[in-house]
C-alpha cells in the first residue's frame, strides 16, 4: 500500500463525510486508505464515523473514549498504519485533500523521511499563529529543529520512521519531537491553507500552553540545566552583596538587620521556589509516564482490513 492518512476527529460531524468523500475522489490514482480517530467527540462525529467505515472498505475508524489530545489521536492512527507513508490532515478542509500528491512527490523525489508543509499565508487566528511561532521558537532550541523549518501538523511521514515512532508509550507524545529523535533527513514542500469552513479552531489557550509545557519538561533536559548557572549567579550575588554589607558594618554605617533578612530571603527563596518548581514538573511527569497511564484508549474498532 502506498499511503496511508490519518485524521484525528473532533467535532466534525458536518466536515468529515465531506472530506472523506474527497480524499477518496483525489487519491483514487494510488492505493491508499484513511484511518480515522474520533477524540472523544460530544457531537454526532462518532455515528457518521461509523457510517463512513460501513460504506468505504479503504476506511478504519477507531473510536477513543474519551478525548486524549491530537497527538495521542495520531499516535493511536500511527500504530495501525500499512502504507509505504503516513499522512496526517486536518479534519476542517483547511488542509486540501488534493494537496497531499505533492507531500508524496515531494519525499519520492528527495528521498526524505518526512516531508513537512509550509504556507504562504496561514489562515489562522492571530492567537493560533502566535501560539505556533512560540512553540518553533522553542522547538528550534530545545530539539535542535532548524530555525527555517516549520512544524506542520499536515506532514508525511516514511513508513521506518512511523515504526520508530509507535515505539514511544508515555501518555505524553509530541510527534514532532519524537521525528528529531529518529532522523534528521526532512523536506519540504508549500501547500495550500485554507479558511476553516465550519465551527472554530479546537486549539484553545489552554491547549498551546500545555503543549508547550509537554515539549518543555517531556522532551529536553535544557531547561533544568539553566537554573545550574542562573543558580550559581543568584549566590555570587549574594555572596558579592553579604560581603558588601559585611564592609559596611566594618567601615559604618551599620547596616539594618532587615536589609540583611530580606536579601537573604529574597535570593535563597528565590532560587528554592524556583528550582522546586521545576523539579516538580519533572517528577510528575515522570510519575505519570511510570503510572501505566494510556496515550489512549479505545472504544470501537471498524473491522476494515486492507
Amino acid at each position: 500500500m502506498k499511503l496511508s492518512v490519518i485524521i484525528p476527529v473532533y467535532n466534525s460531524e458536518i466536515s468529515i463525510s465531506l472530506l472523506v468523500n474527497k480524499l477518496q475522489q483525489e487519491l483514487k490514482e494510488i492505493s491508499f486508505e484513511i484511518i480515522l480517530v474520533n477524540d472523544g467527540s460530544p457531537d454526532g462525529s462518532d455515528l457518521i464515523c461509523r457510517q463512513l467505515a460501513g460504506e468505504f472498505v479503504n476506511l478504519r475508524f477507531i473510536s477513543l473514549r474519551r478525548n486524549y489530545g491530537e497527538f495521542n489521536a495520531v499516535m493511536c492512527g500511527l500504530n495501525w498504519t500499512k502504507g509505504e507513508f503516513s499522512v496526517m490532515i486536518d479534519d476542517d478542509f483547511q488542509n486540501p485533500p488534493e494537496e497531499i500528491i505533492k507531500l508524496v512527490h515531494t519525499a519520492e523525489k528527495g528521498n526524505y523521511d518526512v516531508v513537512y508543509t509550509y504556507y504562504s499565508k496561514k489562515e489562522h487566528a492571530v492567537y493560533r499563529n502566535l501560539g505556533s511561532r512560540l512553540v518553533n521558537w522553542v522547538t528550534s532550541y530545545l530539539l535542535g529543529k532548524p530555525r527555517g523549518l516549520y512544524l506542520s501538523s499536515f506532514k508525511l511521514i516514511r513508513k521506518e520512521v512511523v515504526d520508530e515512532i509507535i515505539k514511544y508509550q508515555g501518555p505524553y507524545p509530541y510527534i514532532d519531537g519524537l521525528i528529531f529523535r529518529i532522523t534528521r533527513n526532512i523536506g519540504t514542500v508549500q501547500v495550500m491553507h485554507q479558511k476553516r469552513e465550519e465551527g472554530t479552531s479546537n486549539y484553545t489557550w489552554r491547549k498551546l500552553i500545555s503543549l508547550f509545557l509537554n515539549i518543555l519538561f517531556c522532551y529536553s533536559s535544557l531547561p533544568i540545566r539553566l537554573f545550574m548557572p542562573i543558580g550559581l549567579g543568584l549566590f555570587g550575588l549574594g555572596f558579592f552583596f553579604l560581603l558588601f554589607l559585611s564592609g559596611q558594618w566594618i567601615i559604618g554605617p551599620d547596616p539594618k538587620g532587615w536589609q540583611v533578612v530580606t536579601a537573604a530571603v529574597l535570593f535563597i527563596g528565590g532560587i528554592q521556589c524556583t528550582l522546586l518548581s521545576v523539579l516538580g514538573e519533572y517528577i510528575g511527569k515522570s510519575f505519570m509516564a511510570q503510572s501505566g497511564q494510556p496515550q489512549y484508549v479505545i472504544k470501537y474498532n471498524s473491522e476494515n482490513i486492507l
